[in-house]
């Protein structure tokens, strides 16, 4: 086998706008199958745009951008997603594994009809709900579900068609500190036993930083990318703000950003 693992996503020069205003441009990225990639950046710098942008839900405005060697396109069956926010109704009584099959099926309740479709369609289920732990929870209602337990079922649903590409945006954002430490160790191991290439949009690098291969860093309309040593530095972080920036570790070795437009330290470390 090649040491080098194969490409999943390249950008080149890549720009991004909305309405004649650029968001952010001279993106310059390569994603490999089996990469963990943390995308970080202020509110509002355009990290979910990225994510638009992977899943050919948006253009871009110049440069290039490619998937699997194409083009993006809508409904790649190549790509796993989990959106920022699900609605869940307290009152709701779908039951976990029933979103989960929908992530394999399309469909709610008419499952492919043929023996082998139903065989397939099971098996996949039951292999995404042990995957992430959830095999206790698979008939639980997901309004009865904390959001620990959600966020193991919508990656769930996001695995089923074992996908070689995973979206995960700001799957931490409503989780302690201790389940987001949980989900970030689960994610890790997926990456790691099935070699998918994995971008996670996160508000606190800390959790994520140890199981890092690189880091996409949205901020003041430019990009950084490359090996957290690389990204997350005093140096490379204030030539992207464009304004002296600090980056420095605490007495538990969590790192806080001092000085840019927003900071990614976690006030519970």
């Amino acid at each position: 086998m090649d040491s080098v693992q194969a490409e999943i996503a390249h950008a080149d020069h890549l720009e991004v706008g909305y309405r004649g205003r650029t968001i952010w441009s001279d993106a310059n990225f390569t994603v490999r199958a089996g990469e963990f990639v943390a995308v970080i950046g202020p509110n509002g710098a355009g990290k979910t745009t990225l994510f638009r942008l992977l899943l050919g839900l948006l253009r871009p405005t110049f440069g290039g951008l490619s998937v699997f060697g194409e083009p993006p396109r809508r409904g790649n069956p190549r790509i796993g997603y989990v959106p920022q926010s699900h609605v869940v109704d307290k009152e709701t009584n779908v039951e976990a594994v029933q979103l989960v099959r929908l992530g394999f099926s399309g469909n709610w309740w008419y499952p492919n009809i043929t023996p082998g479709g139903i065989r397939a369609e099971r098996e996949a289920t039951e292999e995404a709900l042990r995957a992430v732990g959830a095999t206790q929870i698979a008939e639980k209602p997901l309004g009865a579900m904390s959001g620990g337990e959600l966020q193991r079922i919508f990656l769930a649903e996001a695995l089923v068609g074992r996908p070689e590409l995973l979206l995960l945006d700001e799957p931490l954002a409503s989780l302690d500190l201790r389940r987001a430490r949980e989900l970030v160790d689960l994610i890790n191991g997926l990456v790691r036993t099935r070699n998918v290439a994995t971008l996670l949009v996160a508000h606190d690098i800390n959790p994520l930083i140890r199981y890092l291969d690189k880091v996409v860093y949205i901020a003041n309309g430019r990009v950084a990318t490359g090996p957290p040593s690389e990204v997350l530095t005093t140096e490379s972080l204030s030539a992207l703000y464009g304004v002296r920036v600090e980056v420095l570790r605490d007495s538990r070795g969590n790192l806080v950003i001092v000085g840019g437009e927003d900071s990614h330290k976690d006030p519970a470390s």
